[in-house]
């Protein structure tokens, strides 16, 4: 997901941040109180993965991981989804050359830039870092509007085996000078960040990225971190980033953090000062008391700020009560007097 400039006729559509530690520390994620948001939610909500929001009009939006390519969901009042038809038919021909082996499309963001939707999507293998970024362009959203149709403009970046990098999990982000940058990252050393071309939303050629979050790896295996969305908010820039695993049913182990920075390009620090690029950071969203919660695993989270100034959290768990499915998440935000964030459940 990720931050989106104002279009013609709407309020902001940026992307806000998520929860704190604060909220989770005897808070259940599926522990939900009758009257919120995530216990309102209805109709095609699973199976999701990666989920980001975008409202153009009087609809919003979710992309998400489904099936082998970009699933879209739309509601009329952010409670009842139902599943529109894929961004994608078939592999483009370019990711399939790029990534051999490649069966599908994962890890969607899209923004509003320049006159245009942009949807950066990820082509990789599991476990593999040959990997590459794409973009995909359309002047709207709206599946019955006449000018409605993607373009897939091709490749953005791309990481290979001897990069220490995985070129997945995009996201776009506008700084307060107009640049434009493009974080992504998962395992190997952590969350990257590349300046784009804002002409054609591809990183500028021959530039290096300025590495934004690392864990460091225990002795005998990983410390897993991915899936980097940045919030740009009252002079500072919010990184959150899921730790641990996903993708393991209930089992999962995934959970979110979040670290602020002055600068785009860090460093991001958590509430106590501890370093993202040390593995610190703010616990945003977590499900804690395996025996009592139902929804395992939030994470891949990000957000957007609606038409009356709220901002709201958008991520994926696993439902305990329906054999682990991966399922849509969202929650309104508060900040606090000290500009930190928290979902309110």
């Amino acid at each position: 997901m990720s931050s989106a400039p104002i279009k013609p006729g709407l309020k902001a559509l940026g992307f806000a941040l998520v929860a704190s530690a604060a909220l989770v520390s005897g808070a259940a994620v599926g522990a939900e109180r009758s009257e919120s948001l995530n216990a309102q939610l209805t109709g095609d909500i699973a199976p999701v993965h990666d989920p980001v929001i975008i409202r153009e009009g009087d609809t919003y939006y979710v992309f998400n991981t489904i099936g082998r390519y970009i699933g879209v969901k739309t509601s009329k009042d952010l409670k009842h989804w139902t599943d529109q038809k894929p961004v994608f038919e078939a592999m483009p021909a370019w990711a399939k050359a790029a990534v051999p082996g490649t069966e599908g499309i994962w890890a969607p963001d899209i923004s509003y830039v320049n006159g245009e939707y942009r949807l950066y999507y990820s082509i990789s293998t599991f476990g593999s870092n040959r990997s590459a970024i794409g973009l995909a362009t359309s002047p709207t959203l709206d599946p019955s509007a006449p000018n409605y149709g993607w373009t897939d403009k091709g490749m953005v970046v791309m990481s290979r085996q001897s990069d220490d990098f995985n070129a997945i999990d995009p996201n776009f982000i506008k700084d307060e000078n107009g640049r434009h940058w493009l974080s992504l990252g998962s395992f190997w050393t952590g969350l990257k960040l590349f300046p784009l071309n804002p002409a054609t939303g591809k990183v500028i050629p021959g530039t290096k990225p300025y590495s934004i979050a690392r864990r460091p790896a225990p002795a005998g295996g990983p410390a897993p971190v991915e899936a980097p969305f940045i919030l740009h908010r009252d002079g500072w820039y919010y990184l959150i980033a899921s730790y641990d695993y996903c993708c393991k049913g209930v089992n999962s182990t995934y959970y979110t953090v979040v670290g602020r920075s002055r600068s785009v390009t860090g460093p991001y620090l958590g509430k106590d000062g501890s370093e993202l690029m040390r593995g610190g950071g703010t616990i945003l969203l977590r499900a804690d008391l395996e025996e009592k919660q139902r929804f395992r695993g939030p994470g891949h989270a990000g957000a957007f700020t609606d038409e009356d100034g709220t901002t709201y959290i958008v991520y994926h768990a696993y439902d305990r009560e329906k054999d682990g499915a991966p399922t849509l998440r969202i929650a309104p935000l508060r900040w606090t007097a000290d500009g930190w964030p928290e979902a309110q459940l």
